[in-house]
């Protein structure tokens, strides 16, 4: 249970991540229409059989490995989230064309279209999941991006089913395929992570704590704090770039974090954080980045008179306490 709940936060405070995994749910809830509704154009709207339903899926299949072999071409003139957008186009388009065909031709087509367009977008999808996660959450934060694709999948097969019900398959297509494009403008914002730029292997750059005798590592909670000597004109500034150390602490470890200010003293601060065990701190150190690390630089360049004080607190424990 603690590895998972590692993993959600690391989820939970990780902007790429969380910003594929919303792209993921927005494509995939509208994509999901022609795959749960397939059947019933090729038995209802084109008069076909099983047959004609595997060669329309066979046909998506081949349009995906044809695409395959163009897809280094297109990722040197298109970043990951331009082909999003272009294979969510794609698939909007091959819903409409599944919607208007009344012939095997036009269906197809739009099969070719749609196998060419979900590779395109799985492939940028996967690929953005696995360059945001580090080596000691990847399982986890893969686990997620599965449980977000099967997630929508499922989630939109039901409804385009029923939508299938209500306003008839056409209708349920064209819907699916206006909702595929405004859903992508709605998480343009949401911005894919690239394959380069952030190094994301650990830095070990934090110190060993300092401790007078050995500890347990299930002893906790653990509250750790970081004094900062600033000049009081850098404030605003310096709060900013500890603002993105604090995602950091969450993301790896710490349930509860702040930053405090000396009442007499201007230029002193004070940083915090939880966690819930000695161990789990232990492992905060393996797990932070040399990307983390440039954070962290941002923020200690504001201080003044030397390093940083660091210390660490246990929550008393006493017989009084205890009893």
């Amino acid at each position: 249970m603690a590895a998972m709940q590692a993993g959600l936060r690391y989820a939970r405070h990780s902007p790429p991540l969380r910003a594929t995994l919303g792209r993921a749910v927005a494509f995939f809830l509208f994509a999901s229409a022609y795959w749960a509704l397939l059947p019933l154009v090729a038995r209802d709207r084109i008069a076909g059989g099983p047959g004609l339903y595997g060669i329309l899926l066979g046909a998506i299949g081949l349009g995906a490995v044809l695409a395959a072999f163009g897809l280094p071409a297109a990722k040197r003139r298109l970043d990951g989230n331009r082909m999003v957008a272009a294979g969510t186009v794609g698939t909007a388009l091959a819903t409409l064309l599944y919607g208007f065909a009344t012939n095997a031709w036009t269906a197809l087509g739009a099969s070719l279209v749609a196998g060419a367009s979900w590779i395109a977008v799985l492939a940028s999808l996967n690929v953005s999941a696995q360059s945001a996660l580090p080596d000691w959450v990847r399982g986890r934060g893969l686990a997620m991006f599965v449980t977000a694709f099967f997630g929508a999948m499922t989630l939109g097969s039901a409804v385009w089913g029923k939508a299938a019900q209500w306003i008839g398959i056409p209708g349920a297509l064209y819907t699916a395929a206006a909702g595929a494009i405004l859903a992508m403008a709605a998480t343009w914002g949401w911005k894919l992570h690239a394959t380069k730029g952030l190094d994301l292997t650990p830095s070990m750059h934090w110190p060993a704590p300092v401790v007078s005798r050995e500890i347990e590592g299930d002893r906790g909670p653990v509250m750790i704090t970081v004094e900062y000597h600033i000049d009081p004109a850098d404030r605003d500034a310096f709060l900013a770039a500890l603002d993105h150390v604090g995602v950091e602490r969450r993301r790896d470890g710490a349930y509860a974090w702040g930053v405090f200010e000396d009442a007499a003293d201007p230029s002193h601060y004070i940083e915090t954080f939880l966690v819930e065990s000695w161990l789990e701190h232990l492992r905060q150190h393996e797990r932070v980045t040399h990307a983390d690390r440039e954070v962290q630089d941002r923020a200690t360049r504001f201080q003044r008179g030397g390093p940083t004080k660091v210390t660490h607190m246990f929550a008393a424990q006493g017989s009084e306490r205890e009893s």
